[in-house]
């Protein structure tokens, strides 16, 4: 699946990944490869990026929105402060 996060500055990823894990408003909620189509508001919490089986890459957010349709998931987010 393809993953664009976005925020209102600039494009903080665009690539291709296996999965995101997501903090939606009621708990957290994870994307694979053929989801069905969502819309889904985002809280605070962590955004996981699962590019492989091994690999992850982590960010703090503070809410937003994602949209899953036809294998590709578009995350608008306020802002993004990467987890080390």
């Amino acid at each position: 699946m393809h993953l664009d996060i976005l925020t209102p500055e600039r494009k903080i990823f665009n690539s291709d990944i296996m999965g995101v894990v997501l903090p939606g408003v009621q708990g957290y909620f994870e994307l694979l490869d053929n989801h069905a189509p969502i819309v889904a508001a985002l809280g605070k919490g962590q955004l996981k990026i699962l590019k492989d089986k091994t690999t992850q890459e982590v960010y703090n957010i503070e809410g937003g929105f994602v949209e899953m349709n036809n294998n590709k998931t578009i995350v608008l987010i306020e802002g993004a402060e990467t987890v080390k």
